[in-house]
């Protein structure tokens, strides 16, 4: 099973929704990397404080002709409040166990602790980060990196996304930058409750029990894939078993 196959498995309806510029759909084209482009958001914290973080990304890589320019890069940064240290966030989008494919749902402070709320960018990424369900992936900052925790480190209390979620679609990043300043924290609600379909609603607020897989649920229904020598395959088909078969001996 070859990269223009995998490409085809199910990429969730959520993230086709939010993110249609991450399809993996036919890779046709080969574009150089080009500057996406840059804002602010304020995000409303738990605690009542705000703080300003400025995102970017870069857009470049395979494509089909005719679509837009997928994100190959994006960037989180900010200036923590109190200890003043400066922290980034990133995550590069591909199909290789080195991309996070990550999307990011919300920042979090509790006292001086740094918590980040993720979701897969559709089933590569799903299985690479072992398949979480409910579909989110965790951080919590050290002091030094970026942790990833389990769901019951995540504190009860971050009940819902803070940052835009479909910042990555290209005309919501457009948008995005004509703000003259920060996009304020109400704003940033408004732009979120504009994704309505039923299939992205656990990327506005979260959920905390398991999605039915039997469902069609974003990402939880996606066919179980591994990583076998630079390519994601399904050890359920034939060539996926003659290749495990041929690992384990």
């Amino acid at each position: 099973m070859i990269y223009r196959k995998i490409s085809r498995i199910g990429m969730s309806a959520a993230v086709a929704v939010l993110l249609v510029a991450l399809s993996s759909c036919a890779l046709t084209g080969d574009f150089p990397f080009h500057l996406g482009g840059s804002w602010q958001e304020e995000i409303q914290l738990d605690d009542g404080r705000k703080i300003v973080v400025k995102r970017s990304q870069t857009r470049g890589g395979r494509h089909e002709i005719g679509q837009d320019t997928p994100v190959a890069e994006h960037v989180i940064s900010f200036t923590h409040p109190t200890t003043k240290q400066k922290i980034t966030w990133e995550s590069t989008y591909g199909i290789t166990m080195d991309d996070a494919s990550l999307l990011p749902l919300g920042l979090y402070l509790k006292g001086d602790a740094v918590y980040l709320a993720t979701t897969t960018a559709g089933c590569i990424a799903y299985n690479k980060w072992g398949r979480p369900n409910p579909p989110y992936v965790f951080f919590q900052y050290d002091g030094a990196d970026w942790r990833r925790i389990p769901q019951e480190e995540f504190p009860d209390e971050f009940k819902e996304a803070n940052v835009v979620i479909s910042g990555l679609v290209r005309k919501f990043e457009h948008r995005l930058r004509e703000y003259p300043g920060p996009v304020p924290a109400e704003e940033i609600k408004k732009i979120n409750a504009e994704a309505k379909h039923p299939d992205v609603q656990h990327l506005r607020v979260f959920v905390r029990e398991p999605f039915d897989p039997k469902k069609t649920q974003p990402n939880v229904n996606c066919e179980e894939l591994v990583y076998y020598k630079g390519a994601w395959i399904s050890p359920g088909d034939s060539i996926g078993r003659r290749m495990m078969d041929h690992t384990s001996k």
